[in-house]
Parts: structure tokens; sequence; C-alpha cells
């Protein structure tokens, strides 16, 4: 039986020492692949903690594939590769590094926007915030940006990073940009257009698009259930890899344990392959803890991880960063500090201390519960409706849009159309496919549910009532 202690949790909540302590077995193969965990109720007993608690942790290891569970039977350890200490690892044990889209109409629905309600931004505390940068650091703002951002504004990451992400980097790791699709031109700049650049089929449409615009040599790797196959990544002859593991976008898939060491492993292989982790979304995982960044296991440096404030904060603030490797940062300074940062210095140093201050996490943590509560309100709305008859649920816990999979029999953009005559825009899985759709993703469509009011939701399912109780949208299910 398994037996933990919960005297020294240094302020983690019982699930998630609970979850650290079974990881931890399962890594250094206390617990084998294929062993069967004690039952939830078993658990608890023995540890004298709630059913609920166990569940939460178990739910924790399914999601990032160090185990799995299997109706009627319980939950097994998966077969998980060793793994040596991360550069973040040691530096805890004592070795320090230092380094010198929108609506066509107002009327318009729109079910595809990234947009924020103007009720969700701290519009009085950014202002404030504005006003003290503007009175007291009057000398800094007329100063030039260093190319990689103002100082204060990376230290502010860093500090994030380290508490939120459990990411341990240095200040001079990080590059500000405007935008995440500036940062991707620039790192095809820096390692050259004659790379083949590895994407996600489907994947962000812009991304893509950026890629292309830029020169560069890419190749679009289809997705399994797990995310990019190592089979497919070799036969497509890549070398820098760029994906979203903690939570795909548009498929909302969280890429395994297993399956993110087998990519960590593949970069390691050569030294030209690196591997960009895009953070897509990682604030909102709305069940259970943040899902581990893959640069937290990458122990021989070759990830470049990104994020934007886009989602967290909005999407008309135009900050985003990336996080360089350490080996990486002296050659980017070299090669690419030409460039001028693109990000105004009082935006950067406003965003420095809403985050620095505390602020940054208190909206998060505010924002989290906002979504949690529309994302339960559309729930409830859809099965109080006729159209649940209709719609299958795609969703992994993560983010702030899911899939609908639809019963029709029409094809996917003639039922847009009949959606966009009655003021509904939404977009179709497969418009996100570079190349052939195949079968699985027709009749689903991908919708973003974060900035919907109830009246809306309501409108929204009168509108996919209409059109799917008519003779020829329904299949034969």
């Amino acid at each position: 039986m398994l037996t933990y202690s919960f005297e020294h949790r240094q302020g983690e909540s019982l699930y998630e020492h609970l979850y650290r302590c079974i990881r931890q077995d399962i890594l250094q193969g206390r617990l084998s692949p294929g062993e069967k965990l004690p039952s939830k109720r078993t658990l608890a007993r023995n540890l004298g903690i709630s059913v609920i608690t166990v569940e939460g942790a178990y739910n924790q290891l399914t999601a990032e594939g160090y185990c799995e569970s299997r109706p009627r039977r319980g939950y097994f350890v998966m077969a998980v590769p060793p793994r040596k200490l991360s550069v973040a690892d040691k530096g805890k044990q004592g070795r320090k590094q230092v380094l010198s889209e929108g609506a066509d109409s107002v009327s318009c629905i729109d079910l595809t926007a990234n947009r924020l309600q103007p009720a969700d931004f701290p519009f009085a505390l950014w202002s404030r915030l504005m006003r003290q940068v503007l009175s007291r650091q009057e000398a800094e703002l007329l100063e030039r940006s260093p190319g990689q951002g103002i100082l204060a504004l990376r230290q502010a990451i860093a500090g994030h990073l380290q508490s939120f992400r459990g990411l341990n980097v240095a200040p001079e790791q990080i590059v500000i940009g405007a935008g995440t699709e500036y940062l991707s031109a620039l790192l095809i700049q820096f390692f050259g257009r004659d790379k083949r650049y590895g994407l996600e089929n489907p994947g962000y449409e812009r991304i893509r698009k950026i890629y292309q615009a830029n020169g560069a040599d890419s190749a679009a790797i289809d997705l399994d259930l797990q995310g990019i196959k190592l089979a497919d990544l070799r036969a497509a002859g890549v070398e820098i890899l760029h994906i979203s593991p903690s939570h795909h976008f548009p498929t909302g898939i969280v890429m395994p344990v297993r399956r993110r060491y087998e990519l960590l492993d593949w970069a390691a292989e050569s030294a030209g392959r690196y591997i960009i982790e895009d953070d897509y979304d990682s604030e909102f995982r709305l069940t259970g803890r943040p899902i581990p960044t893959l640069m937290e296991s990458d122990v021989h440096e070759r990830v470049i991880y990104m994020n934007t404030f886009s989602k967290s904060l909005t999407p008309t603030i135009r900050i985003s960063y990336m996080v360089l490797p350490r080996a990486l940062v002296v050659p980017f300074q070299e090669k690419m500090g030409c460039y001028s940062c693109t990000v105004a210095n009082f935006e950067q140093y406003t965003l420095a201390k809403f985050i620095g201050e505390g602020y940054f996490e208190k909206h998060i943590n505010r924002m989290r519960t906002t979504y949690r509560r529309r994302r339960e309100m559309f729930m409830d709305l859809l099965q109080a409706s006729s159209v649940r008859e209709y719609v299958t649920l795609i969703e992994h816990g993560s983010g702030l849009h899911l899939l609908l999979r639809l019963a029709v029999d029409m094809p996917d953009k003639v039922l847009q159309e009949k959606l966009r005559a009655a003021d509904i825009r939404i977009r179709a899985l497969g418009e996100y496919y570079a190349g052939e759709v195949p079968a699985r993703a027709e009749h689903v469509f991908v919708l973003n549910y974060a900035n919907l009011e109830e009246k809306e939701v309501r409108q929204a399912l009168a509108a996919f009532a209409r059109c799917l109780s008519s003779d020829e949208c329904l299949a034969s299910v």
C-alpha cells in the first residue's frame, strides 16, 4: 500500500502533494509499468484523506500520461523513460548559473472570437499603474529599450515563470516582442530559412502563414490523439519543431509525458535540432493543476519556451515573450541584436509593475473562476436545449474553447452558411488543416465560450436548434 507523509507540504494542496509523491515513485521506478494503483477509496482510507483528494491526484497523473484509467478496473501505471536531472533541478540543488480576428457586424455572435469583455479587464488598476509609470519613471520612458526588452519586465516574467510554471530562468534568456508571430519570425531569421520546420496539423493557421511569409521550408505534421508522432517527424526531415504540448489548438490535446520525452530525445540526437514550445492557454487549465512545461523536462536545453499576454490580459496588448536556452543567448544577441524591441517602454514598465506587484496572479485567479462559471453556464444551457440531441462535446479540461461534433449530413460549409444567416459565426475544425481534411474532422466545430454572455449563448443555441432540426440537416443516427 502506498504511504506518504503530508506534514511538509510547503503550501501545496493535499492533492498536489499526493500527485507529486506518486509521480516521483513512477519516475524512480518504485512503481512499475502496468502496476495497478490502489483504489481511490482504499488509498484515501489508508492516508486519512478524502476520496476527492485522491481522485484529483489520479486525474492529474492521467492527464500527464503517468497512468491510465481503465473502465471498471482502476488506474494503472504507464511506462515512462527515466530522466536525468534538468538544469532547473540542478540549480535548486545549489548550482546557480548566471548569464552576462473579429465579428462581421455588431449583431453577429462570433463563436470564434479571441476577445475580452470590458468588465474582465482591470481598467482602474491598469490606469493607476500607468499614471505611476508616467509620474515616477520619466527618464526610463525616454531611454532606448534593449532589443530583448527592458530589464524590469524580463525580471518580472522570470519571477512569474518560477512561481507559476516552475522554470528557473535568467532575465537574459527572455526576449520581449509584439506578438508570438513577431517572435516566430525572429527565430526563423536566427536559425535560417534553409532549416526544415515542423508545424502541427491541424494547427494555428496564423503561425503557418508566418512561416510561409518568411520563406521558411516548413512541413505540416499530422497529429494522432497524443500529438506529433516521432516516425512522421523523422520521415519529414524536420530540424526545428513548433508545437503546443500543454494545450494544442484547436484540438485541445494534452501531450502525455511519454510522447514528450520521445520528442526531447529526438531533439538531443542532433546539434541543430530545437523545439519551440508554444505554451498556449496554459494559465486557463480549469481542472487540476497546470500541465508542466516541456522546457522544465529538457535536460539538453533544446527547448525554446514561448508565451503571450494576449489570452491572459487582452489581445489588444501585443506583448509576448520567449525564453531561450542558455547556450543560444549569446549567439542570438550577436545575430539578432540589431533589432529594436517592438513593444513601447510605457507598456513594458506598466506590465512589469502589474506582474511584479502581484496583480497579474490575482487577475489570473479571478479570470479562471470567471471562465469556469461561463463554461458551466454554457454546459447547463446546452443540456437544457434540444441541441444536446445532435451534439457530442470534445474537450480536455483546458483552455477557453471546446469542440462540438454535430450529428448532421450536410457539408460543414453549408451549415456554416445557415448559421451565418442567423448571425452566428463558427469555424469548422477542417479549416485548421493544411491539405486534405481527414474524415474524423468532418462535422466538428471549434467554439470559444470565454467571452459569451448568457443571452448570446441562448441565442446561439436557438439558432443551432433551428438549423439542426431541418430535414436536410439531420444525420441518420
